[in-house]
């Protein structure tokens, strides 16, 4: 009981992230760029406290880990924008279809057949989202980016499971969000925005320090403490209770900015139940 407490709590803190982003007025590319530092700086003092055995790893993998931490630099900067340019509900709908981007690359990256029930779950993310689209056209740049930063979470989920087991887990996540911080330190010394990124006021400040500390390193480490009690599977059938609970707080918590059309809510649900269908479909037939 304790354990499934701890996980649904952490599954919502990642569900508080996107209304955070609301919170912070800071422009996305420097939100993330702050996340990923602060993120960095707690999760190698979790690992150096908590973790036994050897941080440093060797160089070629940690240039893998470095390239797999620029996609999800790339799907934090997709997130957030789409949060600034339509709102947290539109955004954490179109987070749903990485499932449908991870059934469609997953097979080549693992050389495995395709799955047909993904298909028929793709067909059915597919239509909804159309339906989203249809109904919520005045945010179409934030459906837009909101699929593509699903679509780099699919990539980088996909290749993160790559690389699984060839180092510890906590060695895993902390060098993948340094890498991407690096990887974006590196993009601002050439556009000549670094200098930008140190204006941040005092009340973002300590959103993103609550951001990172609370919302992001603490949750990433527990779900890897967690993982010696849970399959993987009850992990991601949580997960995809995170939209739901983003969306339900947003609601409350922002009015009438985020009240959409009722046609948004029953494809959202449809998407999520889909979603959670599938696999219990999978772990039955494992």
């Amino acid at each position: 009981m304790l354990t499934q407490l701890r996980l649904h709590f952490i599954v919502f803190l990642w569900g508080f992230t996107a209304i955070l982003g609301k919170l912070i007025s800071l422009e996305a590319n420097h939100l993330v760029w702050h996340r990923m530092l602060l993120t960095s700086c707690f999760l190698i003092a979790f690992v150096s406290i908590f973790q036994k055995g050897n941080i440093f790893i060797n160089k070629s993998l940690a240039i893998k880990l470095i390239g797999v931490g620029c996609l999800m630099a790339i799907h934090w900067l997709f997130f957030f924008h789409s949060i600034k340019v339509s709102n947290v509900s539109i955004t954490l709908a179109c987070i749903s279809t990485a499932t449908l981007f991870v059934a469609l690359i997953e097979p080549l990256v693992f050389r495995r057949r395709i799955d047909w029930s993904e298909i028929v779950l793709g067909i059915i993310i597919t239509i909804c989202m159309l339906l989203i689209f249809k109904t919520e056209i005045r945010y179409k740049e934030g459906i837009f980016y909101g699929i593509v930063c699903a679509a780099f979470g699919a990539l980088f989920s996909v290749f993160n499971g790559k690389l699984h087991g060839q180092t510890s887990s906590g060695n895993i996540i902390t060098y993948e969000i340094f890498g991407g911080f690096l990887v974006l330190t590196i993009y601002f010394l050439f556009t000549g925005d670094l200098n930008g990124i140190s204006e941040i006021s005092s009340n973002d400040f300590w959103w993103v320090l609550l951001l990172a500390s609370v919302f992001t390193a603490y949750p990433m480490f527990e779900s890897i403490r967690l993982m010696r009690y849970i399959s993987p599977f009850t992990l991601v059938l949580a997960v995809n209770l995170e939209p739901v609970y983003g969306i339900v707080f947003a609601y409350l918590i922002f009015g009438e900015s985020e009240h959409m059309n009722p046609i948004f809510y029953v494809a959202s649900a449809v998407m999520i139940l889909a979603i959670a269908l599938n696999g219990i479909i999978k772990a039955r037939r494992k």
